[in-house]
């Protein structure tokens, strides 16, 4: 897991515009890592959709993370797997993927903790701050809590915009997951690289 700027897509959110458009845009702006993130779409469209992502992706040297389908993350050659808290163990996940990079995500201590034992190569901490579909955040203490002492590489996700940022990187954060913020942007490049900017001190 690269430090820097993760994008997650939701193409409901991105007013008419494709995923593959918000992510050209978006790696224009200095995105480093994409994961396509389509929970309502059947599984034919999802398999689609990341081969045309992962081209993209591919094409521009930024890494591509397939949510929840191991097969289709192998199928692809995917950077990587990202499995939610009720996905299949990552040891299972393995026995499909291979030495793919795995990812999990966490909302407490103890699961940061459980993934990091199950073998995860990097986890998700959040949601960070409130979102449509988490209310209920863990907030930034909770990176503060685990960031000293976790060895495994972090991403933190959930509610992150430009105004909320620097808190999330006050609190350890080095890599940092957005969603609405980029997706939802009139001009998703402008948008991101002033997240880049922020990531980079500025």
């Amino acid at each position: 897991m690269i430090p820097g700027l993760y994008l997650v897509t939701e193409e409901n959110l991105s007013k008419g515009r494709t995923n593959a458009e918000i992510v050209k845009a978006a790696i224009k702006g200095g995105v480093k890592i994409v994961q396509l993130r389509e929970k309502d779409w059947p599984k034919e469209k999802y398999w689609k959709e990341a081969i045309k992502l992962r081209k993209i992706c591919r094409d521009h040297h930024v890494l591509f993370i397939v949510n929840d389908y191991p097969d289709v993350a192998k199928d692809i050659a995917a950077d990587g797997l990202h499995l939610g808290q009720s996905d299949m163990p990552i040891a299972e996940a393995r026995k499909i993927v291979g030495r793919m990079c795995i990812g999990k995500s966490t909302h407490s201590k103890e699961q940061a903790w459980a993934a990091q034992d199950e073998g995860a190569d990097y986890i998700s901490i959040g949601p960070i701050f409130p979102t449509r579909k988490k209310p209920n955040p863990v907030t930034s203490r909770l990176i503060r809590e685990v960031a000293p002492y976790l060895k495994t590489p972090f991403v933190a996700i959930g509610g992150i915009k430009l105004s909320n940022i620097g808190e999330v990187l006050a609190a350890g954060a080095k890599t940092v997951a957005v969603i609405s913020a980029i997706v939802e942007a009139e001009d998703v490049e402008e948008t991101t690289r002033q997240f880049v900017h922020k990531l980079q001190g500025g």
